[in-house]
């Protein structure tokens, strides 16, 4: 084809060696400048001449491009940090720096493709984390004893971790969507395999009992916290964020509306994520025995600590100086306790299963448990009732009822 201009192709002109186009388009931020695309031939710069004209009137149109780095940065600290939980920021944070921006900082954010995306979580997959983050190279070099030694431990990244920094780098593009930075999201087009769960049998009544029995006779300053989780399924942060204000002795109710949460370097007492998980709940009478333990518990502290004690938020459970507990401490502390009473070891959060059970052998009343298991109908907690009216549970109660009394 000649050098010579068609009707219609004033703005493509020959450049350097190839052709160049460009078309007056309306960037986001309501100004009128030039785009220019480029390309070896005029036929092809004018396919994307064409193109260009059609994505402009359609709406407004980014004239620069951000790299996948930049705009990972920008999202984190001004649409992440201020809008969403701490604990989500620290998540997409890490997920970024370490899983992402080493891989795809550096590509054109308009131009990342689905292929990328794929390729890069097919190389996170089989790709080394010790090597590609130079973990053991961090070490004094007396201790390196891996990577840095020529010997690979081959730290595989594992499904759980693929699935979170995808899940990141999605959310970032549908934000980049959002402002017309890009026009798809390519990120959520690609499937990742979904990691599987290991199925862990919950403690039986029984277990649950011996748990909490032996608890009760060792004066465990955790008791209470132990049956708030045991016999109304809260959650680790919901334990930990109680204060002695959620508890209305008189009318025997909890109210549920904090968490403490980890998030990097901080420990927050915050609200619970959403306002479904706030709540009063009904305290059987076993939890509020246990809470008046507390309670005595707290005050002994508080004399032995003196200008110690630090609590400004009148935590129920805290350390003998008044600080809130690390909730990875209430874990690993739970595990302790799990092997001194002689039992098997399950995930803290495991236990929320064996709740309705105890419930029904503490003698608590089908509405009242209702609402504790927070279901929807009536039929769901007695279907738990209907199965769980075994001797052995009501002797395992006996116990644990002998051992509170003495400890009380």
């Amino acid at each position: 084809m000649s050098g010579k201009r068609g009707n219609g192709e004033g703005s493509i002109y020959p450049y350097k060696n190839s052709f160049a186009a460009y078309v007056w388009v309306t960037t986001p931020d309501g100004k009128k400048k030039r785009k220019y695309v480029y390309g070896k031939t005029r036929e092809e710069v004018h396919d994307k001449w064409i193109k260009l004209h059609a994505d402009a009137k359609k709406g407004p149109v980014a004239t620069r491009h951000r790299t996948v780095a930049a705009f990972l940065a920008y999202w984190l600290e001004s649409i992440v940090k201020p809008n969403l939980a701490p604990l989500t920021y620290v998540s997409y944070e890490g997920s970024v720096r370490l899983y992402i921006a080493p891989h795809l900082g550096a590509k054109r954010l308009d131009k990342l493709t689905v292929r990328d995306v794929r390729e890069w979580l097919t190389k996170l997959a089989s790709e080394c984390q010790c090597c590609a983050q130079g973990k053991d190279a961090k070490r004094a070099p007396a201790r390196r004893r891996c990577c840095a030694a020529g010997e690979c431990c081959e730290a595989f990244t594992s499904r759980r971790v693929i699935q979170a920094a995808r899940d990141a780098l999605r959310a970032a593009l549908t934000h980049a969507v959002v402002e017309e930075e890009i026009g798809k999201n390519v990120a959520s087009l690609v499937k990742v395999p979904k990691p599987r769960r290991r199925r862990i049998k919950p403690w039986s009544v029984v277990e649950a009992s011996r748990f909490l029995a032996d608890a009760a006779a060792r004066e465990d300053p955790l008791f209470a916290a132990w049956v708030l989780v045991l016999c109304l399924g809260l959650r680790r942060g919901e334990v930990l964020g109680l204060t002695w204000k959620s508890v209305d002795f008189e009318a025997g109710e909890l109210y549920v509306d904090h968490q403490i949460q980890r998030a990097g370097r901080q420990i927050l007492h915050r609200e619970t994520k959403t306002e479904e998980s706030d709540d009063f709940l009904p305290l059987p009478a076993l939890c509020l025995k246990a809470l008046r333990m507390r309670r005595a518990q707290q005050t002994g502290d508080r004399k032995a600590a003196g200008d110690l004690w630090q609590d400004d938020r009148e935590l129920i459970f805290t350390t003998k100086y008044g600080t809130p507990i690390e909730p990875g401490n209430l874990t690993r502390m739970f595990a302790l306790r799990a092997r001194r009473a002689g039992l098997r070891l399950i995930p803290l959060q495991k236990t929320r299963n064996t709740c309705a059970s105890l419930l029904v052998a503490l003698g608590v009343h089908p509405k009242v448990a209702q609402v504790i298991l927070r279901h929807s109908k009536i039929a769901m907690t007695m279907e738990v009732y209907a199965e769980a009216s075994e001797e052995d549970v009501r002797a395992a109660l006996d116990s644990l009822s002998g051992a509170v009394s003495g400890t009380g």
